[in-house]
């Protein structure tokens, strides 16, 4: 048995210092992230439009349009209307785009411990068929895993354990 399979046993085996979801946290880990993120992916480009829709104050909306194109997750488009200055949309890159099942897990999440009585205020549905949009974890070969019970932690190859 080697130390790794027989540190297993403990309550915690490991602590990487570059930890995915630390790392991914220190991005999106934020409140109003996850609302101008959820603005995009309805499809809202504008400033004026995401802070409409999100509530946020001016100055921490800009600030996390700026932080989200900085991070790579959007990217501006310049426009203008007729007789205005320019000014930016801003529209979801292939990397924010890739956010889309955690948002998706979150609203399941929400909908399923946070909603109101009456049920929750948005469904999902499939474009094609109109069913409902269900996550659903799978391996490699294709079989979904129902529970945090059927997965076993490995340290990675990039894995750099805290010390």
């Amino acid at each position: 048995m080697s130390a790794y399979d027989a540190s297993m046993t403990e309550p915690n085996p490991f602590r990487v210092e570059n930890c995915s979801i630390e790392r991914t946290l220190a991005v999106v880990g934020e409140k109003w992230t996850f609302l101008v993120l959820r603005e995009a992916f309805n499809g809202v480009r504008r400033f004026a439009d995401m802070q409409a829709g999100t509530g946020a104050p001016r100055q921490v909306l800009s600030a996390r349009l700026a932080r989200l194109v900085e991070e790579g997750l959007l990217r501006k488009v310049p426009y203008r209307e007729p007789g205005s200055r320019r000014r930016d949309e801003y529209r979801l890159t292939q990397k924010g785009l890739d956010l889309y099942p955690i948002m998706v897990s979150l609203m399941h999440w929400g909908d399923r411990y946070e909603a109101d009585p009456d049920g929750p205020p948005v469904v999902l549905t499939h474009r094609d068929c109109g069913s409902p949009i269900e996550i659903a974890l799978r391996c490699a070969d294709g079989h979904e895993v129902p529970s945090p019970r059927e997965v076993t932690p490995r340290l990675g190859p990039g894995a750099r354990l805290a010390g």
